[in-house]
């Protein structure tokens, strides 16, 4: 009895695998390329996202941390009746002697003085502006400065003198600060001594024409009573400077303190709270780009899938004379698994490639720190590796199903 040998098929390497995958790509470049540029742009829009996001973020933390989460801001509140309640004048000095406080600074609104670049302008446009009598030592307690000319000095601040935030200064277009220069402020003229810049952590101080206390009282009728006399006052916001380990411990203490006899009419905030939430809230927008990335992603699967058939289509004689020479239903499959998985590749690899390009531009662009998450450009390469899988699948079955002899009756 003679016994017949049979020779098992030949295992195809790593690297004899991957040439046989490129052949199709090479032969037909540019439709590998359009069908690639689906997958480049969906990773790309998912890493640019995530990119941006993370160095926006990281942006705002910094400049949280420039300003400072220290600072803490005592404002009145409502009464129990629903009406506007009233700090104390003695509040700013009662809380500066709290022993974790650094710095005091206060603002108050004057109710019913608006500020106009002229006394032409209807006064039903208000510009939502206010005007506010402040401290002297407000700018550094509030983390800004002087943009354009000079801030109010204990001279000034008796007098008919302005400093416009920087929200007030736009909205009335004056842009700069000349001798003489006036604005039309509680139904009088009053000089401009400077601009202020952007102040993030106090955004009242924006939209708000400054002047002393004594020119609110004198000029504006800004008074208040202690212990029957009138002085200028009261304030209405109080911005504190806490020590940093001890902030905290302050916030819990400072409504009490600004007002004993109704901590509940104090409204006590953190303003670097905002500036985080703040950052929370563009987080809802990276969302809505991610899931484009998604939608692209899929549109580019599609692609894929597309010229993977019609890949097999083409290449049935390829297909039946790879199979008249030994090839077995496992290697024509993983031929055209592993070309859709390469072609997938190529696209994730572009698209990771324009979305870090595009994040370094525009962080650098805004002065972020430049971030590319790790995440991001790995899950964009994953991305596409699983969806060329997906998408080659199918195709990559049905070419491995073609019997030698229907194969080859294309030839």
């Amino acid at each position: 009895m003679s016994v017949q040998a049979t020779t098992a098929p030949a295992r195809l390497s790593f690297g004899d695998q991957a040439r046989l995958a490129s052949v199709g790509i090479r032969s037909r470049k540019l439709r590998a390329s359009l069908s690639a540029l689906g997958i480049a742009i969906g990773v790309a829009a998912i890493v640019a996202v995530l990119g941006l996001s993370s160095s926006s973020q990281a942006g705002l933390l910094a400049e949280i941390d420039r300003l400072g989460t220290n600072l803490l801001t005592a404002s009145k509140g409502q009464t129990y009746t629903g009406e506007e309640a009233q700090l104390p004048q003695e509040a700013p000095d009662r809380i500066g002697l709290l022993g974790d406080v650094e710095e005091v600074a206060h603002v108050g609104e004057v109710a019913g003085a608006n500020v106009y670049r002229s006394p032409l302008i209807p006064e039903v446009n208000t510009g939502a502006l206010k005007v506010q009598a402040a401290s002297l030592n407000l700018l550094p307690v509030v983390a800004t400065e002087v943009a354009e000319g000079s801030w109010l000095n204990s001279a000034t601040s008796e007098q008919p003198v302005t400093v416009l935030g920087a929200t007030a200064a736009e909205r009335m277009g004056i842009d700069r600060v000349y001798p003489g220069q006036r604005v039309w402020l509680g139904e009088q003229w009053f000089y401009v001594a400077g601009i202020l810049a952007p102040a993030e952590l106090a955004s009242d101080i924006d939209s708000s024409a400054l002047i002393g206390y004594a020119a609110a009282d004198e000029f504006l009728g800004y008074t208040d009573l202690v212990n029957g006399e009138p002085v200028p006052g009261p304030p209405s916001t109080v911005y504190v400077r806490a020590n940093q380990d001890h902030v905290g411990e302050v916030q819990e203490v400072l409504g009490q303190t600004a007002n004993p006899e109704a901590a509940n009419e104090v409204d006590v905030s953190q303003p670097s709270d905002a500036l985080t939430a703040r950052a929370a809230a563009e987080g809802a927008f990276n969302t809505l780009f991610l899931g484009l990335g998604v939608v692209a992603l899929v549109v580019g699967a599609v692609g894929v899938a597309n010229i993977m058939i019609i890949s097999v289509l083409e290449r049935r004689s390829e297909i039946g004379l790879r199979r008249a020479l030994g090839a077995t239903k496992g290697q024509i499959r993983m031929q055209f698994l592993s070309e859709a998985i390469m072609l997938s590749l190529i696209g994730g690899v572009v698209g990771v490639l324009a979305g870090a390009v595009a994040t370094v531009v525009y962080a650098s662009s805004q002065g972020w720190t430049v971030i590319v998450p790790v995440e991001a450009w790995v899950g964009g390469i994953a991305a596409a590796i699983l969806i060329g899988a997906l998408a080659g699948l199918l195709p990559a079955v049905r070419a491995s199903r073609l019997s030698p002899t229907e194969a080859l009756r294309s030839v």
